[in-house]
């Protein structure tokens, strides 16, 4: 009878279909699993290989689930606690994995008893009370541990959200609500760091999570509307804020004596791109691209981006988002006034070449930096335009 067991057990773990099989029935019949963001489900088929691998094992042995695979259920139940996916759906899955389990061995059912049968459906239903209730205890534990130390938890959500590491944006929004904060639907994530090592807290590398918190402070009065985030990473604080405080980032950095990258074009589930694209601004970016009066924003990071070969988006998206209402055939004369310019160097030859005033060209350099945001005489801001009018072009004329 064990031997019969063991051949089915043998034939369905060298079936790389088993684990697929389970992992696509819980993405179909799990919303939580459905709105999984792919990054995640390597992790998902990791767990379903080594759950099926244990409950296949004590069928054959006779055994009953034990103490380490017991830790192993309530370490999952933990991190699952940690990124905010509802525990019932945790538990579903559990149970639909089971299912499609206890299907594919019936599909070998030649080689079974009716005997082997009532063992398995008995340890199926014995594993799924046990698992449910030490799932139960660790997930609730857990959510407590976190809810109780706030401060921490809040700073260990913006951790998850820039490495990627969140279920969906429902699961994101419960777990936010547990904490007693909202997260913006329109947001700006800043990425920011002392002009000066030096100012690192107490000579260090690194600066403290007390440093982000009193920059949050002054840029949204520490986060009291409930919508705003602090960590650091290394010598840099992450703060994420509602959208219309990036206009008071500039100047609490420049009384700081700091300097940043501020995103603000990306969607809530994509803050581990906003991270990538400011962090790699502040890695990248030439000493004079930093201004006091302003911070690097979307346009600079995608630029800069684009110049160390690592794109998050396409190059004539990267045209679009530095230029804005340039890229319109309605503003067709602005961009030839930009592109005269930074030709020929100056207003005057930009004049002559277009057989225009130099008044007049200096008038559409003037609405080229009020409609892009960006000054053509700023040796930087220049660069960028430069480079995104030549996307736009070259497309154009392609």
């Amino acid at each position: 009878m064990t031997n019969k067991r063991e051949r089915v057990r043998q034939e369905l773990l060298a079936d790389t279909r088993l684990v697929e099989a389970v992992v696509d029935a819980v993405h179909e019949q799990v919303p939580a699993y459905t709105a999984l963001d792919g990054s995640r489900f390597p992790e998902v088929r990791a767990i379903a290989a080594w759950a099926t691998d244990r409950l296949l094992d004590h069928w054959v042995t006779g055994g009953a689930i034990g103490d380490a695979d017991l830790r192993r259920f309530r370490g999952i139940a933990a991190a699952r606690a940690a990124d905010g996916r509802p525990l019932q759906a945790v538990l579903r899955a559990y149970r639909v994995a089971a299912a499609v389990l206890a299907d594919e061995v019936a599909a070998r059912a030649p080689q079974l008893s009716a005997k082997d049968a009532f063992a398995l459906a008995q340890l199926l239903l014995t594993a799924m009370d046990t698992i449910s209730e030490e799932m139960t205890t660790a997930y609730a534990a857990t959510s407590e541990r976190l809810t109780g130390d706030r401060d921490r938890s809040l700073q260990l959500l913006l951790d998850d959200l820039i490495a990627g590491r969140h279920a969906s944006l429902g699961a994101l929004g419960a777990r936010a609500s547990r904490l007693g904060v909202q997260l913006p639907e329109r947001y700006c994530l800043l990425v920011a760091e002392p002009m000066d090592a030096r100012a690192l807290d107490g000579g260090s590398s690194d600066i403290s999570l007390a440093t982000s918190t009193a920059l949050l402070t002054a840029l949204d009065g520490g986060g009291t509307r409930g919508t705003s985030l602090a960590t650091t990473h290394g010598s840099r604080a992450v703060l994420l804020l509602p959208a219309a405080s990036a206009e008071a980032v500039p100047d609490v950095l420049r009384r700081h004596s700091w300097r940043g990258c501020v995103i603000s074009g990306e969607s809530l589930d994509r803050v581990a791109v906003a991270h990538r694209l400011a962090a790699g601004a502040l890695d990248t970016a030439p000493p004079h691209a930093h201004h006091p009066e302003r911070v690097l924003t979307d346009a600079d990071a995608h630029v800069l981006a684009l110049l160390a070969g690592h794109p998050v988006v396409s190059p004539d998206q990267i045209g679009r988002i530095v230029l804005g209402p340039l890229v319109d055939r309605a503003q067709r004369h602005l961009l030839e006034a930009l592109t005269a310019y930074v030709d020929t160097g100056s207003a005057n030859a930009a004049a002559r070449e277009l057989h225009l005033h130099p008044q007049s060209v200096r008038y559409r350099l003037r609405r080229v930096r009020d409609l892009a945001s960006r000054d053509p005489q700023d040796p930087w801001q220049r660069l960028t335009l430069d480079i995104a009018r030549t996307i736009v072009l070259g497309g154009r004329s392609g």
